[in-house]
C-alpha cells in the first residue's frame, strides 16, 4: 500500500509538473502572440537587419581598397558590354577584344585628364594675376563696410595662415596625402586587372557564380544578374550623354562670355554631371566665381543664367528621352543616396550612390518574374504603377 501510494503521488507529481510547464509554454507564446509581441518581434528583426547591413557596411569600407575597384570595373564592363558583344560577334578573339576595350577606356580616361591639365596650365598665370586684382578690390570694398577691418587685422590673419601651412598639421597631412596616393594607385591597377577579365570573361564568372542555385532561385538570379549590367551601362552611357551636352552647352556660354578656363570648367560640367542635383549646382558656383574674378558681376549672373537655362533644358527634353522612366528615381530618393554615399565614401561615393540606388530598385522590379516586381513593392488596385 505504501509503494502504491508513493507511486500515485509521484505520478501526480509529474502530471501537476508537466501541466504547469504546458501553462508557462501558453503564456510564454501569448507574449509574443499579442499586439505587443508582435511588435516585439518586428523590432527584434529589425535589429538584426540593422546590424547584418552595418556589418557589410564596416566590412566594405575596411575592404575600400578591393572593394571600390571591383566595382568600378563592373560599371566599366557593363558600359561597353554592347561593344562587346558587337566584337564576339565578329568573332574577335576575347582576349583580343578585351585588350582592345581596355586600351581604349585608358586612352579616353588620359585624354580628359591631359585636356584639364593643359588648359589651365595654359590659362592659370591670367587667371592668377586677376584673382589677386579682385583680392584688393574686395579689400578696398571692405573699407565701406560698417565694420571694416583695418591692415593690421588682415596682416593678422594673413601671418595666422601662413603659420597653419607651416605648422606640423600640414606635414601630417603631406604623408596622408602619400598614404592616399599609394591607395589610388593600387586600386587603379587592381581596377584594371579585373577590368580586363570581366570585359574577357564576364559571362564565363556569371555562370560560375550561379553555381550553387537551381530552379527557381537560379531564374531569379539570372533576372538579377542580367537586371544589373543593364541598369549599370544604361545609367552610365545615358548620364555621360546628358553630360556631354551639358558640357557642351555650357562650354560654349563661357567661350562667348570670354570666362578663363572654358575648357577645363566645361570638362568640370562634365564630370560633376555625374552626381545628380548637386553637380550641376556646384558646376554652376565654380563657373560664376570664375567669371567674377576674371569679368566681373555682370558676367557671373550670365554665367549663372547660361548653366540654369542649360540645365532646365537638358531635364526637361533630353534626359527623359535618354534616360527613360525605366531608370528615373524619384529626386528624394537620389538625395538619400547621395547623402549615405557621401557619408560613407565621400566624392567617389557620391558618384556612385545613384546608380548602385538604380540597380537595387531594378532588381526589386524583376524580384518575382521579368515584369513582376516583388510584392511589397507592386502597386495596388487604383494605383499608377
Amino acid at each position: 500500500m505504501w509503494f502504491g501510494r508513493s507511486a500515485r503521488d509521484e505520478m501526480t507529481a509529474i502530471a501537476r509538473n508537466e501541466a504547469e510547464r504546458v501553462r508557462r509554454g501558453r503564456s510564454a507564446g501569448r507574449l509574443w502572440s499579442d499586439g505587443f509581441g508582435e511588435i516585439a518581434t518586428r523590432a527584434l528583426q529589425i535589429i538584426v537587419v540593422v546590424i547584418l547591413a552595418a556589418g557589410l557596411v564596416w566590412g566594405m569600407r575596411v575592404l575600400s581598397t578591393v572593394v571600390i575597384p571591383i566595382l568600378l570595373a563592373l560599371i566599366f564592363a557593363s558600359t561597353f558590354w554592347p561593344v562587346t558583344k558587337w566584337l564576339r560577334a565578329r568573332r574577335v578573339p576575347a582576349a583580343l577584344a578585351a585588350a582592345l576595350e581596355l586600351i581604349g577606356i585608358l586612352l579616353l580616361l588620359t585624354g580628359v585628364g591631359w585636356l584639364v591639365t593643359w588648359a589651365v596650365r595654359d590659362e592659370w598665370d591670367e587667371l592668377s594675376s586677376k584673382a589677386q586684382e579682385g583680392f584688393g578690390q574686395l579689400v578696398e570694398w571692405t573699407h565701406t563696410l560698417p565694420f571694416s577691418l583695418d591692415a593690421d587685422q588682415l596682416t593678422e590673419w594673413r601671418d595666422q595662415l601662413i603659420d597653419w601651412v607651416t605648422s606640423a598639421n600640414v606635414g601630417a597631412g603631406a604623408l596622408a596625402g602619400v598614404g592616399a596616393v599609394a591607395s589610388f594607385v593600387t586600386g587603379l591597377v587592381l581596377m584594371i586587372v579585373v577590368l580586363f577579365f570581366f570585359l574577357k570573361d564576364g559571362p564565363v564568372i556569371w555562370r560560375f557564380v550561379l553555381r550553387p542555385f537551381s530552379g527557381e532561385a537560379l531564374a531569379r538570379a539570372e533576372r538579377v544578374g542580367d537586371k544589373t549590367v543593364n541598369t549599370l551601362g544604361s545609367y552610365v552611357r545615358g548620364t555621360a550623354s546628358v553630360a556631354l551636352v551639358d558640357a557642351i552647352g555650357i562650354g560654349i556660354g563661357l567661350v562667348i562670355l570670354q570666362v578663363p578656363l572654358a575648357l577645363p570648367l566645361a570638362v568640370l560640367v562634365f564630370l560633376l554631371s555625374f552626381i545628380p542635383l548637386v553637380g550641376a549646382t556646384v558646376a554652376g558656383i565654380l563657373g560664376a566665381l570664375v567669371a567674377l574674378v576674371a569679368n566681373g558681376p555682370l558676367s557671373a549672373v550670365l554665367v549663372v543664367g547660361v548653366v540654369v537655362l542649360v540645365n532646365q533644358l537638358e531635364g526637361n527634353f533630353l534626359q527623359p528621352v535618354l534616360m527613360g522612366r525605366a531608370l528615373k528615381l524619384h529626386a528624394l530618393v537620389i538625395l538619400l543616396a547621395l547623402t549615405v554615399g557621401t557619408v560613407l565614401s565621400g566624392i567617389l561615393g557620391a558618384v556612385l550612390a545613384v546608380p548602385i540606388a538604380a540597380v537595387v530598385w531594378g532588381i526589386v522590379k524583376v524580384w518575382d518574374g521579368p515584369d513582376r516586381p516583388a510584392r511589397w513593392a507592386r502597386p495596388g488596385p487604383g494605383e499608377e504603377a
